[in-house]
């Protein structure tokens, strides 16, 4: 066994943490544990490449709350039966964020006006809030009406009801929806296309319009898999909002309705999609082909006709971090702190749908969990009802941990606005020092070598080359390759979250000093067996 004595623990080693049949005695576990906090610990201290902020303390106010399983299932607006639960918290947290994202309140005495908001806290990241904000969109889009029986011998049956294709102005392409998403979306994104079987534009373009790509000369679908960004791979990572609209209108005019993800903080570069030049320059387009409060009519099984008056698009915006973080950034542009802010995003734009955000990012969880919202009329129904557990099953998961209502209630009690606007001025002014001294690093240590630094503009992150190795796993840096004029260049990025100091920049920059920092050990990565993060470590 090891010296679990040591502050600075590197590694682990999966043999030592195997669960015999007999399970491990008292002692032992505790070394084990001892020696896994150590590790953790020597990992934060240096932690730079993720935007999970690990300036986080929640122990002191909730660790007594680790004795309960409080479990919020079904819809947060209703208690359910099972009691031990956080909605109340919930939805205290879901008020603030409707708050700030200018979305339209609930009220106790008509909770069904149209355009109050609906959500909820998301037991997963905004990976869960995407996959059901693009189920929401795709069954939306799709005309798909779910109707409750209320016959005796079927009381609460649910079926769905298929619109009446021959009755829209876009004929049988009127309730298939094409997806639209940058080249720097999340990958989830793309995951969830293929999960919910969502059409994007380059699959249909490839199967029903070879030849036609009004983006390429030759009208080939190969060149865009996905909508370009701003100055392609090089560029800040936004959504080039003209070629967007060339392409929707391509595809509006052949009478698809149009489901678009718009990025608010990108996953590497931080880049936030002018969400309002993307409604503004899309609202004609909808307006032009009919997408705009088209008439739905369906009929049941006894031939009673059904009408509803829906959009033919929707918008959604993942704001993984942004959608957190940079209402506070415009706060601090208003109280001219800052001297400029980000483009609108959220609800006080109509055309925006529903929107996701992660909360261990920002404001930062022990795990990840963050909030889905969209407007009351436009949440559908959900496929079952269940008496079991006493409430709607109106979220995406069943059980849905209640423990991240605590916590994320437990920071904005004692985290007022000002004090948010204090971490965001931090955060920009320490990643505006991380891209400086990175710049000087190129000009001072390796100016034979470039760097490829950049920073979007009021982006958290820094991108760069990718560093040897042992310093990515040193500093958990996260990693990228693009493709920037036919030369494949290898990219590592910094987050500045809260817990990132000069001293820590300084630190970094150190060791990125040294003549073999940027040595090229991709090939010996790629030829070596797949191993455990975990197994190695650094000095």
């Amino acid at each position: 066994m090891k010296d679990l004595s040591l502050k600075k623990q590197t590694s682990l080693d999966d043999k030592e943490y195997h669960l015999p049949p007999q399970g491990i005695d008292s002692i032992l576990r505790a070394r084990l544990l001892k020696q896994f906090q150590n590790y953790i610990d020597t990992q934060k201290k240096h932690f730079l490449g993720y935007q999970a902020n690990q300036d986080i303390e929640y122990k002191t106010e909730t660790s007594d709350f680790l004795s309960y399983h409080v479990n919020n299932i079904g819809d947060p607006f209703t208690a359910g039966n099972f009691t031990i639960n956080s909605k109340i918290l919930e939805r205290a947290v879901l008020d603030y964020y409707a708050t700030l994202w200018h979305a339209k309140p609930r009220k106790e005495t008509d909770t069904q006006d149209p355009d109050s908001y609906w959500g909820y806290i998301l037991s997963m990241g905004s990976s869960e809030g995407n996959i059901y904000g693009l189920w929401n969109a795709r069954d939306y889009l799709a005309g798909r009406q779910l109707q409750v029986d209320p016959t005796p011998e079927n009381l609460g049956r649910t079926n769905y009801l298929e619109p009446k294709i021959d009755d829209a102005a876009g004929g049988t392409n009127s309730y298939t929806p094409i997806a639209f998403y940058s080249e720097d979306a999340h990958y989830s994104i793309v995951k969830f296309m293929r999960v919910l079987g969502i059409a994007t534009f380059n699959e249909v373009g490839e199967k029903y319009y070879k030849g036609q790509n009004p983006l390429d000369a030759n009208g080939n679908w190969s060149k865009n898999k996905e909508v370009p960004s701003k100055q392609g791979a090089i560029g800040p990572g936004s959504v080039d909002v003209e070629k967007l609209a060339t392409l929707v209108e391509f595809f509006a005019s052949k009478g698809y309705p149009i489901l678009v993800i718009c990025n608010y903080g990108s996953t590497f570069k931080g880049a936030y999609d002018d969400v309002r030049a993307v409604q503004d320059t899309l609202m004609p387009i909808f307006t032009k082909y009919h997408l705009v409060n088209r008439k739905v009519t369906y009929e049941d099984d006894k031939g009673n006709q059904h009408v509803d008056i829906r959009n033919g698009y929707w918008i959604h915006v993942d704001g993984a971090l942004g959608a957190t973080y940079m209402p506070f950034v415009e706060k601090a542009h208003e109280q001219k702190k800052l001297d400029q802010r980000g483009p609108d995003f959220d609800f006080r734009l109509s055309g925006v749908n529903s929107i996701v955000t992660s909360g261990h990012k920002w404001p930062g969880a022990p795990w990840p969990c963050g909030i889905f919202m969209t407007k009351h009329k436009y949440q559908l129904f959900p496929p079952d009802d269940p008496a079991y557990i006493g409430a709607p099953d109106t979220t995406f998961s069943g059980s849905r941990n209640g423990f991240s209502g605590i916590i994320m209630w437990e920071f904005l009690a004692k985290n007022s606005y000002d004090q948010q606007i204090k971490k965001v001025l931090k955060c920009e002014e320490i990643t505006k020092y991380a891209e400086e001294q990175l710049k000087k690093l190129e000009k001072d240590y390796h100016p034979d070598l470039d760097l490829y630094v950049a920073r979007t503009p009021l982006a958290l992150t820094v991108r760069f080359r990718k560093p040897n190795k042992d310093i990515v796993f040193k500093y958990s840096l996260s990693c990228e390759s693009l493709l920037v004029d036919g030369e494949q260049r290898n990219y590592a990025h910094v987050y500045a979250m809260t817990l990132v100091t000069k001293e820590r920049v300084d630190e970094f920059i150190k060791q990125l000093q040294a003549k073999d920092a940027f040595r090229d050990d991709s090939e010996e990565q790629a030829n070596a067996l797949p191993k455990f993060a975990h197994s190695s470590g650094w000095k």
